[in-house]
């Protein structure tokens, strides 16, 4: 499973909720989820943001926890 996977299940989102309200398929959702080896697009992140009423920066933190930002 995937960091957006685990995400989404530690928040209880439906993914087939969040396929209807993105436009996404229930086959794009799963595969973001599932398959280590798919990269997640910004506008698949803006819209799944929108979908579950969260700041996208907050999906970014959970699925990239070793991400630092050096400014």
């Amino acid at each position: 499973m995937t960091e957006l996977g685990k995400y989404l299940v530690k928040k209880s989102i439906s993914k087939a909720e969040v396929a209807r309200k993105t436009g996404l398929s229930k086959s794009r959702l799963s595969e973001l989820s599932n398959k280590m080896s798919t990269k997640v697009r910004a506008d698949e992140l803006y819209l799944i943001s929108l979908a579950i009423d969260v700041d996208p920066l907050e999906i970014l933190e959970n699925i990239y926890p070793n991400f630092k930002n050096e400014q």
